[in-house]
C-alpha cells in the first residue's frame, strides 16, 4: 500500500490532480445528498390527519392511531381561531410552527423558503430540482473524467520510468529475466497500479467522508434508526476483510502466472520457424495449453472472490433497510417523507460500502502489481559512474587488458588475460566456442565490470571515464543485428542527426547501398519487425553501416560477417582493410579469411591467451590456430569440389 501512495504522490502534477479529484469527490457526495433531499421535499405533503389532530403535550404532538371527537373539535378551535369555519393550509403551517414537530426536511425547507420559496411555488421547486440534477451531472462527469486522466497519466509515467530504469540495469539483469516477464510488467502492471490508485482515493478518502457526512444527516433525522446502522456495519466489514485477503493472494498468483504465460507465447512465436520445421506444433500447443488452463483456473478462483462481495453486502444491506422501514413506520411512527429521506440516505451510505469490496479487489491487485514492478524499479544499477569520473573526449590509445579476470556466476570465463591494442591497429581475437571472445567486447564498453585486473584506455582505468563518453568512442557490430520498426535511413542513423550524404557513404562502405537502392522506397523503406523483410546478410550490412556512420575511433565487430555470403564478406574484408590506420579495430571472427590481414591475432582457449602475433607467426607457433586455418581451407576445397 505504501508503494501505491508513493507512486500517486511522487509528482507535482499527480498531487494537483488528486487534490482536485478529492474536492470533486466531496462535491459529488454533497450532490447525492441534495438529490435525496429534493426527493424528500417532493414526498413531503404535510401532516396527515392522525398527526394533525393528535393529542398534545407541552407543545409536542403525540403519535396516536386514534382520534376522539372531543380532541378533533379542540384542535379545530386552535386551527381556526377566527371561527371562520374554514381551515387553510396557511393555518396548518402556522399551527405546526408553534409545535415541536418540525422534521429535518421541514427545517431545511424553511431555510430554503427564506431565500427562494419552494413550498408555495411549483416553478421554484422545479428550478431547484433542475439545478440539483445539473450539479450532480457536472460533478459526476468531472470526477469520473479526472480519475480517468489520473489513471492515464500515472500509467504513462510508470511505463516511462520503468523503461528508463531498466535501460540503466546491467546485462546480468537481462540474462536472468525473460522478455515476456518484463513486457507484461510494463504493460499490465502499470495499468493495474493506476486503477488501484483511483480505488484508493475512493475507498480511503471519498467513502469515509461520505459515511461521516451521511451518518450525521441520519442522526439528525432519527438517532434511534441510526443505531441499527451501527449494528449492520460490522456485519459488512468482516466478509469484506476476509474476501480481500483472498483476492490479494490470488492476484499475486495470477500475475506470476501471466509472466510465465507471456514468456511461453513470446518464445514459441519467436521460434515459429523451428517449430514448423520440426513439425512440433502439437508440442508447442500442449505447452501453451498448460499455461492457458492454469491462467483460466486462477481467474475463475479470482472471479469467485470478486463476485461474492457485492451479493453478501447487498443481502446484509437489504436486511437492515427492511428493518429500518419496519421500525420507522410501526415502531417510531415516522412521517413517510422523513422515512423516505432516511432510506435514501441509507442508500447513499451503503452504495460506496458495497463498492468498497470491489474497489478493494482492485487495490489488492494493484498492490501485487506494484510489488512486482518495484522489484525491478528498486534494483540499483551495478555499474555506475564513480565519483569524479570525467568524459573521455579523445581516444589517443592504447587499449590495455591488464591481468583481467571475469566470471559469470561461479565459472571463470577469462583468466589472467593481458594484451594491448595500439591506436589504429586491427586486432583479431579468435579461438574455439566458449573461449571468452565475446566477453572481451562486452567488458570494453563496461556492459560488465571485471572482477580482477583492469582495462585501460589512454593509460587510465575504464572507470575513470563516464560510461556515456566511453561508449561514444566505440562503434559496435553485434553477431545478431538489432533493427527496429522504422526506415532504413533511421536504422542506420540510430537516433543521431546525420545528413543523408553521410548515411549513403556509410552504406556504400558497408556494401549495403546496392541492395538498398533496389528496394521500392530506397532509404525510406520501412523495415518489418526485427528487419524480417531483409535477408540475414542484408541486416548485417545495415548494422555495419550504422557502426561506420557513427565515426567512432574504435570499431568492435563480434562475428559481424557470420551471416554474409562470400561476395559480401570480401566486400567487408576490403572495407576493414581500407579502415586500417583510420580506426582502431577489434574483430572477433570464426571465418578467418576476414581477419587474415589483421595487424595482430590473439588466440584464446578456455579464457586464456595462448598465442599472439600475425597470421604467419601463429601458423608457426600456435597449433590451435593452425588447425582452425587448415579446417577452413579444407572446407573451402570441399565447397569447390
Amino acid at each position: 500500500m505504501r508503494r501505491l501512495f508513493a507512486t500517486a504522490f511522487r509528482k507535482h502534477t499527480h498531487r494537483v490532480l488528486i487534490g482536485i479529484s478529492l474536492v470533486l469527490m466531496c462535491l459529488l457526495t454533497f450532490a447525492s445528498q441534495l438529490e435525496i433531499f429534493s426527493l424528500g421535499v417532493l414526498t413531503n405533503q404535510g401532516p396527515d390527519f392522525f398527526e394533525l389532530f393528535a393529542p398534545r403535550k407541552e407543545n409536542t404532538l403525540l403519535k396516536s392511531d386514534t382520534i376522539t371527537r372531543e380532541g378533533l373539535l379542540a384542535r379545530w378551535e386552535e386551527l381556526d381561531p377566527g371561527q371562520t369555519g374554514i381551515v387553510t393550509k396557511d393555518d396548518t403551517v402556522r399551527f405546526l410552527k408553534s409545535q415541536n414537530t418540525t422534521s429535518i426536511i421541514g427545517a431545511l425547507t424553511k431555510k430554503i423558503d427564506r431565500v427562494i420559496p419552494i413550498t408555495t411555488s411549483v416553478r421554484n421547486l422545479a428550478i431547484m430540482l433542475f439545478v440539483i440534477a445539473l450539479f450532480k451531472a457536472l460533478t459526476l462527469f468531472s470526477h469520473r473524467y479526472l480519475t480517468r486522466v489520473i489513471a492515464i497519466q500515472v500509467s504513462r509515467d510508470l511505463r516511462q520510468d520503468y523503461f528508463k530504469h531498466i535501460q540503466s540495469l546491467p546485462m546480468e539483469f537481462y540474462q536472468r529475466q525473460n522478455i515476456g516477464g518484463l513486457s507484461s510488467r510494463v504493460l499490465g502492471d502499470a495499468q493495474l497500479i493506476a486503477e488501484a490508485i483511483n480505488s484508493c482515493m475512493v475507498n480511503y478518502f471519498q467513502t469515509p467522508f461520505l459515511i461521516v457526512s451521511t451518518l450525521t444527516l441520519c442522526f439528525l433525522t432519527s438517532w434511534q434508526l441510526s443505531l441499527i446502522t451501527f449494528f449492520g456495519f460490522p456485519l459488512i466489514v468482516f466478509p469484506i476483510s476476509y474476501l480481500a485477503r483472498g483476492v490479494k493472494r490470488i492476484s499475486r498468483q495470477i500475475q506470476k502466472n501471466q509472466e510465465r504465460f507471456a514468456s511461453v507465447l513470446v518464445d514459441f512465436i519467436a521460434g515459429i520457424q523451428t517449430v514448423k520445421v520440426f513439425a512440433m506444433e502439437d508440442f508447442s500447443l500442449r505447452k501453451y495449453k498448460e499455461q492457458n488452463d492454469m491462467m483460466a483456473s486462477l481467474e475463475q478462483r479470482s472471479a469467485r472472490y470478486d463476485l461474492s462481495t457485492r451479493p453478501v453486502v447487498h443481502s446484509i444491506g437489504m436486511l437492515f433497510l427492511a428493518t429500518t422501514l419496519l421500525v420507522g413506520l410501526y415502531g417510531l411512527q415516522m412521517r413517510v417523507a422523513d422515512l423516505f429521506f432516511y432510506c435514501g440516505l441509507l442508500y447513499v451510505f451503503y452504495e460506496p460500502v458495497k463498492k468498497f469490496a470491489e474497489e478493494n479487489s482492485r487495490i489488492q491487485r494493484g498492490v501485487a502489481a506494484a510489488d512486482r514492478m518495484f522489484e525491478v524499479m528498486e534494483l540499483n544499477p551495478q555499474i555506475e559512474d564513480r565519483m569524479g569520473a570525467v568524459p573521455l573526449k579523445e581516444f589517443e590509445g592504447p587499449i590495455e587488458f591488464f591481468h583481467v579476470w571475469f566470471r559469470y556466476d561461479d565459472e571463470w570465463v577469462l583468466k589472467d588475460l593481458s594484451f594491448t591494442v595500439k591506436k589504429g591497429e586491427t586486432v583479431a581475437i579468435v579461438g574455439p566456442t566458449g573461449a571468452g571472445k565475446s566477453t572481451i567486447v562486452q567488458l570494453l564498453p563496461r556492459l560488465y565490470d571485471v572482477q580482477k585486473g583492469e582495462i585501460r584506455i589512454n593509460g587510465k582505468p575504464l572507470d575513470t571515464y563516464t560510461q556515456r563518453s566511453l561508449r561514444e568512442q566505440i562503434a559496435f557490430v553485434p553477431q545478431k543485428p538489432f533493427l527496429f520498426l522504422d526506415t532504413i535511413s533511421e536504422n542506420i542513423s540510430f537516433g543521431r542527426k546525420f545528413v543523408p550524404e553521410d548515411i549513403y557513404e556509410a552504406a556504400k562502405r558497408a556494401h549495403a547501398h546496392e541492395f538498398i537502392q533496389c528496394l521500392p522506397n530506397g532509404y525510406t523503406t520501412e523495415l518489418a519487425e526485427a528487419g524480417k523483410n531483409l535477408s540475414g546478410g542484408q541486416q548485417q550490412r545495415l548494422a555495419i553501416a550504422r557502426a561506420l556512420v557513427k565515426g567512432a575511433p574504435i570499431l568492435v565487430m563480434d562475428e559481424a560477417t557470420s551471416s554474409l555470403d562470400n561476395v559480401s564478406e570480401n566486400h567487408i574484408k576490403t572495407a576493414i582493410k581500407n579502415l586500417r590506420g583510420q580506426m582502431t579495430q577489434i574483430i572477433i571472427a570464426h571465418r578467418l579469411t576476414t581477419i587474415e590481414d589483421a595487424d595482430k591475432i590473439i588466440y584464446l582457449q578456455d579464457g586464456q591467451k595462448i598465442a599472439e602475433g600475425t597470421k604467419d607467426e601463429l601458423l608457426q607457433t600456435c597449433s590451435g590456430f593452425k588447425l582452425m586455418w587448415q579446417a577452413m581451407h579444407q572446407s573451402k576445397k570441399s565447397e569447390v569440389c
